[in-house]
């Protein structure tokens, strides 16, 4: 499947920006599953962007400006071919020791109520994919997807403790059960093409374990399946925080408002031929 995306960001600020310097964790990568066909970032200063590859094998382009400025508009455009794997991904190069992704963060800790759904997993074995199927419907019944009720900086435990939550909630509770039980874990943000008239979330998110027969597979639990062709993987990290598409740092600009647009669709086959 070749999946299109138009992806545009809007920031508008009451005052002007004295400066800001964004990271833009926007270029997803071609491995298994995914083959990037082309790619496009637009947003001012990107041609003098500085351009990294992060501690979790992300590629990172730092923009800075220094003008002042009322609005920054970053827009994102590009086609991706997808193929269906089940979620399993394999093992990509990757500059990340395998057992960082055994350690806890903030937003990813495991408190009792956390490793008693996470002992759902270990009933087939620790490194049993239906164990890690079981554990994902074992959180849809515990968590419900609602919108608006929880925020950035919710924890997994937090989550879990509300009974509600988003994609971003889901993973993290999947991943600091993982942990728990000494598997490795990390977060994923990125896009996923939806069932005909629903729109697209600004961006999706799920969780990838590493199993030894498989290597990393991901489990999306808010739609209770691994991802299919319907996915693009964009980055991945420790949590949310770290596998965020966009950070940024200012100094002005009063009252941030934010607006995001995402459009993802598949390629017709008449512009395939």
């Amino acid at each position: 499947m070749r999946l299109i995306v138009k992806h545009v960001t809007r920031y508008r600020y009451d005052r002007p920006l004295a400066h800001t310097v964004q990271q833009l964790r926007l270029t997803p990568p071609t491995l298994a599953g995914q083959k990037v066909l082309s790619w496009r970032i637009d947003v001012p200063g990107y041609e003098g962007a500085a351009r990294y590859i992060d501690a979790f094998g992300n590629p990172v382009d730092v923009i800075s400006h220094r003008e002042a400025m009322t609005e920054l508009t970053i827009a994102v455009e590009g086609t991706v071919e997808t193929e269906d794997r089940a979620g399993v991904i394999g093992h990509p190069r990757s500059p990340t020791p395998d057992n960082v992704f055994l350690r806890f963060t903030p937003l990813t800790r495991a408190n009792p109520a956390i490793r008693r759904l996470a002992a759902v997993a270990e009933r087939d074995g620790a490194q049993s994919v239906a164990g890690f199927h079981d554990l994902m419907q074992a959180i849809r019944d515990k968590v419900a997807y609602r919108t608006g009720v929880t925020e950035v900086h919710t924890s997994a435990v937090d989550a879990l403790a509300a009974g509600e939550g988003v994609c971003q909630d889901h993973a993290h509770i999947f991943i600091a059960a993982a942990r728990a039980i000494g598997v490795p874990a990390r977060y994923v943000s990125g896009y996923m093409l939806m069932d005909g008239g629903q729109d697209s979330e600004a961006h999706h998110a799920w969780a990838e374990v590493l199993l030894p027969t498989l290597g990393w597979v991901g489990f999306d639990v808010s739609n209770g399946m691994c991802p299919t062709d319907r996915y693009i993987r964009l980055t991945c990290g420790l949590d949310s925080r770290s596998a965020a598409p966009i950070r940024g740092i200012r100094i002005g600009g009063s009252d941030e408002n934010m607006d995001v647009e995402v459009a993802v669709s598949q390629e017709s086959q008449q512009s395939q031929q």
